[in-house]
């Protein structure tokens, strides 16, 4: 979760007809509220409102849900038929929140199907909800289905990751890695479209943070790793002390910037300028700090990660690079390091590639499985955001050309996608791109709709 502090919590409105009996009306309130605590979601609940004169069940709910400065999303819950002014009188005063319209159902009674005419209600409401321009998700029940749970949850959850990144800070130490392009951002249309925060950083500052860094935060890091972590073969101890004093260094910088991504000058700054590849130092930031890491200044790479991360509940999001396109399955992995969270067992072995000085190479297998993957990528001023989705099988037996002989295996995957190879590769935005363990495209979907981001999709 983001470093910032950022409550997510979600009012909750019942609504039902004054001529319906008011008993059966707090019994679906209750069964919605219930519903919605019981998925992981803490509400504030603005009780059961009915169409009365007066308005004042209305005037109750609001100023109920104006009290609390922290909601993320109302969830507009419709017990049965209410004419739609007394529901626009309540939602219109919170009309800048997404909004669940949410149509409960009837039931059975000695094999007959009893309602409050919900569905009325919903319908009623949907058009003008959208004529309103309100930001909504409409979602009914119905008495031969199981509820729509997922559906539930899954824009709840991007509805709190939308609010989330507007707190959300990225820092990118160095600048513009090898001169790409596509690891590039703007700052301004960043902020207004997405919502994070990116603060540049010089590698000097990081530089300086290093040379602070004391034994005991050096040594704390590297009995870390000899506890958890396997090193195959002979190695240098210098590259340890290395790899944890940067580490600390970068960790103690994350942690008074309040940053919840970072990206730095890989190639042409820590390794070219140091002699140095940071790959494990960035490895233990990932476990011990809990920060999304990738390399090269990929500030769009980082972004992406902190979306995928926040609508999955919190995972660490890796990177990986494509290196061959098969007939069926994509060969996807890195040159560097991977998160401890999504390897099957930390593995390191000393390598060097080309004229780099050797380091401490992660040759750790990647978990297998189910994936979403991911890309923010510049759309013509803005942003779009290409989703993917597949499976992450055992690679193939394949080496980098250039490392130490004998080469090793690298982190990777045979990604065997949901759509084929060449219709995703002729739309491939980035050599990066990032995922998360399960299917969440529909999370992405919800949220790239709360925040008018377009994207293409290549999911099953």
């Amino acid at each position: 979760m983001s470093k910032n502090i950022v409550k997510n919590r979600y009012g909750f409105i019942c609504f039902g007809e004054i001529n319906t009996p008011v008993d059966r009306l707090n019994m679906k309130h209750d069964e919605g509220l219930a519903q919605i605590q019981e998925l992981g979601f803490e509400c504030v609940d603005a009780g059961l409102v009915i169409d009365d004169p007066p308005y004042e069940t209305a005037d109750a709910a609001i100023a109920r849900l104006k009290e609390a400065s922290d909601l993320c999303a109302i969830v507009v819950c419709v017990a049965g038929w209410i004419p739609t002014h007394a529901v626009i009188r309540v939602c219109d005063h919170f009309r800048h929140l997404p909004m669940l319209l949410w149509g409960l159902c009837g039931w059975k009674d000695n094999g007959r199907l009893i309602t409050t005419a919900e569905q009325a209600g919903t319908t009623a409401m949907r058009r003008v909800f959208e004529e309103m321009g309100y930001k909504f998700k409409y979602i009914t029940d119905q008495t031969d289905r199981e509820r729509d749970v997922a559906g539930i949850a899954d824009f709840l959850t991007a509805a709190a990751t939308a609010k989330t990144l507007r707190s959300s800070r990225v820092g990118s130490f160095g600048y513009r890695d090898m001169i790409l392009y596509n690891t590039q951002y703007e700052a301004v249309s960043l902020r207004r479209d997405i919502g994070v925060e990116v603060e540049h950083m010089e590698l000097l500052q990081l530089y300086q943070r290093a040379q602070e860094v004391t034994q005991a935060e050096i040594d704390e890091r590297r009995a870390y790793i000899m506890e958890n972590w396997t090193i195959h073969g002979e190695y240098d101890p210098a590259i340890l002390e290395r790899a944890c004093r940067y580490a600390a260094a970068l960790s103690a910088l994350a942690d008074e910037r309040k940053f919840d991504a970072l990206t730095l000058n890989d190639v042409d700054g820590m390794k070219r300028l140091l002699n140095y590849p940071p790959a494990l130092t960035f490895m233990l930031v990932s476990a011990l700090d809990g920060i999304q890491v990738i390399p090269e200044n990929d500030v769009l790479g980082n972004v992406t990660q902190l979306m995928l991360s926040y609508l999955s509940g919190g995972q660490i999001s890796p990177y990986v690079e494509f290196y061959e396109f098969m007939n069926d399955y994509v060969l996807a992995g890195v040159p560097d390091f991977i998160p401890p969270a999504v390897s099957q067992a930390v593995e390191l072995e000393q390598k060097a590639f080309g004229l780099l000085d050797k380091s401490l190479l992660n040759v750790s297998k990647l978990r297998l499985g189910r994936l979403t993957l991911g890309r923010l990528f510049a759309d013509s001023g803005s942003y779009a955001f290409h989703l993917v989705t597949g499976e992450a099988k055992a690679p193939p037996a394949w080496g980098e050309y250039g490392w130490d002989d004998p080469i090793p295996q690298l982190p990777s995957t045979a990604l065997h996608l949901d759509v084929p190879v060449k219709e995703f590769t002729d739309n491939v935005m980035s050599q990066h791109i990032s995922f998360v363990y399960g299917d969440y495209a529909n999370r992405v979907i919800d949220l790239a709709y709360l925040i008018d981001l377009p994207v293409l999709a290549h999911i099953g």
